[in-house]
């Protein structure tokens, strides 16, 4: 024992005695701690591997970080309906998610992917006059039903349209389905039509929520094996006036596939991230609270800006004699003063501020003027970090979020070219489960009508996927310089890298066929009128030039991108 405790157990026996009960308290807990985690570490729950570090549940950062294990059904169909309401209302209201959505619809989607007809030719055995005569024919037969409204059951959308109209649904609901009845119209020469339905229509009925539990979640039915074999469908949309569970709505179920001919009835557009996911949720998921919250400080920021700029001045006066109002305004508007009462909600009382206004008061009483501190300095620098965040949750560049493209033409170009990854596995998912299966019912009516010639077509499922066979374009990146792209696109072509159909239609979203016969046509009235046209320069593709990207880098704030 030193003289510390000596002196202790002498002069406060009291202080000594609650020591040694806080040494002994914490031994105690240490050999507590110390058989807690041998036991833990031996099941090899925690305590060893990642139990010492990202399963941890004795540090202090992860103790209270309960994570209970949800089936999807538990994590997604339950919650979706609330993502999708919640989602919807931000791209109503909110300016950055109505930029994300329709920036990712216009460049993904844009006029809409373009059909080229791809049919294997050799594997059918057609000469190149009868693969000629079947690609005009195809053409077309499919402007005759894709370029107009008759696709459409609702009789508003082209093709064309209607994919962007499906694909910005799917971004925002988390999925959309679409029906492909046979409707026979008047003027119309191909009965299929498209028929798109909102995700809040397939729902499990009320008869049967907690009757078929496992074999119907979120209004999709599966099999023994979980495949899908039918939608349930209510005829009309839940937030529809007069909406009731009570059996008032009418419920369709819908088979997946035709029972006699094996078609698909219901494609069904969403993006699937879990196995037995049956529900796509919306693009913004994620980021839902941050938008959220980011909206609202937007709003804040921008009330009290306002408020800031129409600051009154009041000026101590003696009482007028005239028994006039203390508010009598100088320099202000009648409509800051008048008509408050016709203002819905008013009550009469309600005085607003006016810009630039100067108040007389009753004397005696004192004003004092707050300091303002709008706008905010900091708003920007807050606002670009968080849209960084967030941008990079949605797989897009903050420049290419926010349409700001002020660094140099490297990083523009690298921003370009990331953002389009993600574009070109959207649209192929988008060609593969929406327009290549529309494609493939169209071309079965066009060849039971006759208008189509395709011998064998029905006669084994090789020779069908032959005949139907596709490719599906879209709009191009953009030319940051369209000299340097032209170029690229022409050593493509040249060194048998891609085709003239495929970078006419990405270029500008033309028809390569369409401007050939067009060319040829200018040049036999060019040669008609004796004019000679000069004969186009070689094409070498010039290296990149980094001019201004000195001058233009870190513009703000010397931000690296």
């Amino acid at each position: 024992m030193n003289i510390i405790d000596k002196a202790l157990n002498v002069f406060a026996p009291g202080i000594a005695a609650k020591r040694e009960q806080a040494r002994t308290e914490v031994v105690r807990q240490q050999a507590v701690r110390k058989v807690a985690n041998s036991l833990i570490g031996g099941s090899g729950s925690n305590g060893r591997g990642y139990g010492k570090h990202g399963a941890s549940t004795t540090k202090s950062s992860m103790m209270f970080w309960q994570t209970p294990v949800g089936d999807a059904d538990t994590d997604i169909h339950q919650n979706v309906p609330k993502l999708r309401e919640r989602a919807r209302d931000l791209h109503m209201g909110s300016d950055i998610v109505a930029a994300a959505h329709k920036g990712l619809r216009t460049n993904i989607v844009g006029t809409g992917l373009r059909l080229n007809p791809a049919f294997d030719a050799s594997y059918l055995g057609l000469t190149k006059e009868q693969a000629e005569k079947l690609r005009s024919s195809i053409q077309r037969e499919w402007a005759l039903w894709a370029e107009t409204t008759k696709c459409d059951a609702a009789g508003l959308n082209d093709f064309y349209e209607l994919q962007g109209l499906a694909f910005i649904s799917t971004l925002m609901s988390g999925d959309v389905f679409a029906l492909m009845p046979s409707k026979p119209r008047r003027w119309s020469v191909y009965d299929l039509k498209v028929n798109l339905i909102e995700a809040d229509r397939c729902a499990t009925p009320p008869d049967k929520v907690n009757i078929d539990r496992e074999r119907i979640q979120s209004g999709v039915e599966v099999d023994s094996d979980g495949m899908v074999v039918a939608y349930h469908f209510s005829n009309r949309h839940p937030g529809a006036g007069g909406y009731s569970l009570s059996g008032v709505n009418e419920w369709v179920r819908v088979e997946k596939y035709g029972k006699r001919t094996g078609r698909v009835n219901v494609l069904h557009l969403f993006e699937a991230e879990r196995p037995g996911q049956r529900r796509g949720i919306p693009v913004i998921a994620p980021i839902i609270e941050s938008l959220k919250q980011l909206s609202q400080y937007t709003d804040a920021e921008l009330a009290a800006a306002v408020i800031t700029s129409m600051y009154t001045v009041f000026i101590t006066t003696p009482a007028d004699d005239e028994g006039g109002s203390p508010f009598d305004g100088v320099g202000m508007d009648d409509e800051d003063l008048d008509g408050v009462d016709s203002v819905p909600g008013a009550t009469g009382d309600e005085i607003k501020l006016g810009r630039g206004a100067i108040m007389r008061t009753d004397p005696g009483e004192d004003v004092k003027f707050a300091d303002p501190t709008r706008p905010n300095p900091n708003y920007e620098a807050f606002v670009r970090a968080m849209l960084k965040q967030m941008a990079a949750a949605l797989e897009l560049p903050y420049e290419i979020l926010t349409k700001q493209f002020t660094s140099s033409y490297s990083a523009s170009r690298g921003a370009l070219l990331e953002a389009w990854k993600m574009y070109r596995m959207r649209r192929s998912w988008l060609a593969k489960t929406f327009c290549q299966p529309i494609y493939e019912e169209w071309f079965v009516e066009a060849v039971t009508k006759g208008r189509i010639d395709a011998p064998g077509i029905f006669d084994d499922p090789a020779i069908f996927a032959a005949y139907t066979k596709a490719e599906w374009h879209g709009p191009s990146q953009g030319l940051l310089d369209p000299t340097k792209e032209v170029q690229a696109a022409v050593m493509r072509i040249d060194n048998n890298l891609s085709t003239g159909t495929r970078e006419t239609a990405e270029i500008n979203g033309g028809s390569w066929e369409d401007n050939v016969q067009q060319r040829a046509y200018e040049q036999s009235r060019l040669k008609k009128l004796g004019l000679v046209q000069a004969a186009p320069a070689p094409v070498t593709l010039s290296e990149p030039s980094n001019e201004g990207d000195e001058d233009n880098d870190d513009e703000e704030g010397g931000e690296q991108n």
